[in-house]
């Protein structure tokens, strides 16, 4: 089947960027606001692979940012982990110098001094990227949480109008018999109830 047409490539993933998810639903928000009614109808006319296809797209995308966040937070675990790595070496190469010379104390406190400067500013900094990081998902997770609210109000309220009462018709009334000039029905000769 090499001529069919196809090229057996691979495609390379989309690279996913942070906020992917959120500008799909915005455009679903947006179709559905801005679709134009059917016609002698209040009722939106959506096209719906459309809008059910960004919604897959979405929902296929949002595992990525949340693996995304979680790397995030792996990076910020192992930066922490990785200075008090350096901390630890520092407070036990000063240590060692400690013990080889004891008559320079100086040497000593500066170098515990510096380590413990080292593990403060390291706890400083895990802090902060840590307060960070919980601000930046809860704040993630905040505006997710508002597009769904939307949209779930927008699909009840599409959803409300397409409840429109069925157009009962009128029963056509039977034509009255034509009457002619005594009263009588045409035809009446024909009637058997006559006689």
């Amino acid at each position: 089947m090499k001529n069919d047409g196809y090229d057996d490539k691979i495609q390379e993933p989309v690279p996913v960027e942070l906020g992917d998810t959120e500008a799909m639903l915005e455009e679903v928000i947006h179709l559905i606001a801005n679709a134009p009614n059917v016609p002698l109808s209040s009722t939106p006319r959506i096209d719906r692979d459309h809008v059910v296809g960004v919604l897959q797209d979405a929902l296929a995308i949002l595992p990525d940012e949340i693996r995304q966040a979680r790397w995030m937070l792996k990076e910020r675990t192992e930066f922490v982990q990785k200075t008090q790595r350096e901390a630890d070496e520092i407070v036990e190469a000063a240590r060692a110098q400690a013990e080889r010379m004891v008559q320079r104390t100086e040497v000593v406190r500066a170098a515990e001094a510096r380590s413990r400067q080292i593990l403060e500013a390291g706890a400083a900094d895990a802090r902060r990227m840590k307060s960070e990081l919980e601000d930046f998902l809860d704040q993630r997770l905040a505006s997710f949480e508002i597009l769904l609210d939307r949209i779930t109000r927008q699909v009840s309220q599409g959803r409300e109008r397409m409840r429109i009462a069925p157009v009962v018709e009128e029963e056509e009334e039977p034509e009255a018999p034509t009457r002619d000039a005594t009263g009588g029905t045409f035809f009446d000769h024909e009637r058997t109830d006559l006689y």
